[in-house]
């Protein structure tokens, strides 16, 4: 997998984003959480990010597998190239990352994310009926 192929399905993600940090590393993050972590230069890993404590332990015994450096503790993994994993083993390790991310995200904000997600496109939406309720208690305190 190359640089744009991981900015494409990062990016797929609902409410994921890109931001340049410490200089030259592409950080992919959901609400301001990073879930996966990239240099733009040539550095001693390719990819770092978030996975189970489960697969924490089975990937770090893989040859080209780490502990991530600063971040091992968090459990997370750095891929010392882009062989270490197939591409098809590599994106659900991804989505795996963004989701155990958003699960730590307090519940308001897992909220919004998911009400942005779901949203119809402004053609489709259905508008809002009033507030029957509320109208009703306007007119008690009109008469």
């Amino acid at each position: 997998m190359n640089i744009e192929q991981l900015r494409k399905l990062c990016l797929s993600f609902p409410s994921a984003t890109e931001q340049i940090q410490w200089g030259d590393d592409l950080l992919f993050k959901v609400a301001g959480k990073m879930f996966a972590i990239t240099p733009l230069e040539p550095a001693r890993v390719w990819l770092s990010l978030k996975v189970t404590p489960e697969n924490f332990a089975e990937l770090t015994e893989r040859p080209g597998i780490i502990p991530a450096p600063y971040l091992a503790r968090a459990k997370w993994i750095a891929l010392e190239s882009r062989d270490a994993l197939s591409p098809a083993e590599l994106a659900p390790l991804l989505r795996s990352s963004y989701d155990l991310v958003v699960a730590k995200l307090p519940r308001k904000t897992r909220e919004s994310l998911m009400q942005r997600s779901s949203r119809a496109p402004a053609d489709r939406r259905v508008p809002r009926k009033p507030n029957r309720r509320k109208s009703l208690t306007s007119r008690k305190r009109a008469n």
